[in-house]
């Protein structure tokens, strides 16, 4: 999807302005036509780091968000933002994975609680 826009003088707007317009349009809930913008930025300065970080808050998957932040920090390292929001996406990780050892724990102590009541209760029955 392309389409060319025009700022309000008839011109081709600058990298700011589309920066801006697709600030506006992601916050307005238009995340293609934002996408759109940031992709036509990108195109223009593949270091743009604004439009990347942009384009990570637009991601439709974590895989994606995570690609996106990566490169923002290959550009710069000292990017807090997106170091913090890669290291959110770590920590929402390493807590479902800690969620799942829980159930899974809980899982099998209940088995073996259960496998030691069936000995019990054979061993107890009269003969």
């Amino acid at each position: 999807m392309s389409f060319s826009v025009q700022n309000d003088e008839g011109l081709q707007p600058n990298r700011e302005e589309l920066l801006q317009m697709g600030i506006r349009a992601a916050k307005a809930g238009n995340k293609d036509g934002a996408r759109t913008l940031f992709e036509q930025i990108l195109s223009q300065d593949k270091r743009n780091e604004r439009a990347m970080m942009w384009m990570a808050k637009l991601a439709d998957t974590k895989a994606e968000r995570k690609k996106w932040l990566d490169r923002v920090l290959t550009i710069n390292p000292d990017n807090e933002g997106a170091r913090e929001a890669l290291k959110k996406i770590a920590y929402t990780r390493s807590a479902k994975e800690n969620r799942t050892l829980l159930i899974f724990g809980m899982v099998a102590g209940v088995l073996i609680v259960l496998g030691i009541v069936i000995v019990v209760a054979i061993f107890a029955l009269p003969r």
